[in-house]
């Protein structure tokens, strides 16, 4: 049969006003915006263009096109004017993906924020004493009652909240050593998510950076060494998102707070993921704790909201009162603060923890999580999508923190593989991701693996629900 040429494939598509005057799309127009459907038709129309350019739509594909326009168009003004940012299900087993935006909030923080959100709140009004009043406060208060609880005793200590914890580093550096020089280890010079650099981020505080010791061995020595009249800062930077094992060296951290008291020098750590309950209990080793560090003598500690504690998305600063409230009175502040949803999310999330109810902190709870608990809801999804289009099998697997946390540290689980026949598994993988809520998954050996730890069990019967809807419509 022979080809139609595409200059006589382009005059058989109607123009744009004829189409909108038509019946079908008349209708939607009632219902939407008509500059909208004009502007997903248009849209739809070009892409049919380029397939005829390519010569990858022949007659009878380009009747078929025409024939569903319509659909087309009306899918093409869903996605135009919906949310682009959206929920997904987690099904890889990352506990904070970075991508995925890494801790999911409580429910208290959700609520306390939509709340919060929309009404007036007392933000920056004292109600006792009816006048403008602090905003961290909110934050600070529990704070304190944490470093109490844990044994901390009564050392003056204050927190402040900035939007991440790079800008949490910023302000501190810029707070404390803006035209001096801060003392570092050269194994602690670390690059984090998005090739932002330690180093940079010094040199953009105003700080000189001062190299100590080697990439796998420092000494307290190295460190008192190198002081001199402009010196401003000891810095310890925890090696979140790497490991440097076998021939290595470093201070314990009482030993840099000793030195810091001895020669009159603040000593901060920037500890990036920000723990604030003993993790050794959930089978994870070697990240330390907030709390651990300020009870060690760190004057000032920085950290994140959005890892390991579970919250929103904040830089933590937490210390001496009077090194942090230096920090509160820098422009900087005004600048990298952040607003009433953050500081209602941080607050019920920090009343969880004052609370112990470990478990009302998703990314916590995931932790906690058995390997008997994981595999029985594995056993109860892999019976819900039986068929003949779906092969499963439980495996052995790994959950990983993620977000920077713990790199070497993995949670047994357990995983299912499926394989859904027609599809190979990135197919099925994208099929996945075009759900209506879409599942996000990982693809090994050319299957589809999914971990059940990093999805609520509210989710379960939609993930089964999607997996079915594919092998449904897969030839």
């Amino acid at each position: 049969m022979k080809k139609a040429p595409a200059n006589d494939l382009f005059r058989q598509i109607p123009s744009v006003d004829d189409l909108i005057r038509g019946a079908d799309l008349a209708a939607l127009v009632s219902v939407e915006d008509q500059p909208a459907v004009t502007d997903a038709l248009r849209s739809v129309l070009s892409r049919v263009r380029a397939e005829i350019s390519r010569g990858a739509l022949a007659e009878s594909g380009l009747r078929l096109a025409l024939s569903g326009l319509t659909d087309a168009v009306r899918r093409e003004v869903r996605a135009q004017l919906d949310y682009s940012l959206r929920p997904v299900i987690n099904a890889t087993g990352v506990i904070l993906h970075t991508n995925l935006g890494r801790a999911p909030l409580s429910q208290a923080s959700s609520e306390h924020a939509r709340q919060v959100s929309l009404a007036y709140s007392n933000l920056e009004y004292d109600l006792s004493r009816g006048e403008r009043g602090n905003r961290d406060v909110h934050v600070d208060r529990l704070f304190q009652r944490l470093v109490h609880d844990s044994g901390g005793g009564e050392f003056p200590c204050a927190t402040v909240a900035v939007n991440n914890n790079a800008a949490a580093v910023l302000l501190a550096l810029n707070t404390l050593a803006d035209g001096g020089e801060v003392i570092v280890s050269r194994g602690e010079l670390v690059e984090i998510g998005g090739s932002f650099r330690i180093p940079d981020v010094m040199a953009k505080s105003g700080a000189q950076l001062r190299e100590v010791g080697t990439t796998n061995r420092t000494r307290i020595g190295d460190y008192e060494n190198a002081i001199h009249e402009r010196t401003r800062l000891l810095l310890r930077v925890h090696r979140s998102n790497f490991e440097i094992t076998g021939f290595t060296e470093q201070p314990a951290i009482d030993e840099l707070a000793e030195l810091g008291r001895r020669r009159g020098i603040p000593v901060m750590e920037d500890l990036g993921s920000g723990a604030l309950v003993e993790l050794s209990t959930f089978g994870i080793a070697g990240e330390p704790n907030v709390l651990d560090s300020l009870r060690a003598g760190i004057d000032v500690v920085s950290y994140s909201g959005d890892k390991l504690l579970g919250g929103p998305q904040a830089g933590l600063l937490s210390g001496k009162a009077d090194l942090i409230a230096r920090m509160r009175s820098n422009s900087l502040f005004r600048a990298l603060r952040v607003d009433k949803l953050t500081y209602a999310a941080l607050e019920a999330t920090l009343l969880s923890y004052v609370r112990r109810d470990y478990d009302a902190v998703p990314a916590l709870r995931m932790m906690r999580l058995t390997v008997q608990e994981i595999e029985a809801r594995a056993c109860a999804l892999e019976a819900q999508i039986a068929g003949p289009g779906v092969v499963t099998e439980i495996i052995d697997g790994q959950s990983l923190l993620g977000g920077g946390a713990a790199p070497s540290s993995t949670l047994p689980t357990r995983l299912l593989a499926i394989e859904c026949r027609g599809l190979r598994a990135d197919e099925f993988a994208a099929e996945l991701r075009r759900a209506e809520l879409p599942v996000i998954v990982r693809v090994e050996d050319d299957r589809v693996l999914m971990d059940l730890r990093t999805v609520f069990p509210a989710q379960d019967a939609l993930v089964a629900q999607a997996v079915m809807e594919i092998a449904k419509r897969t030839p």
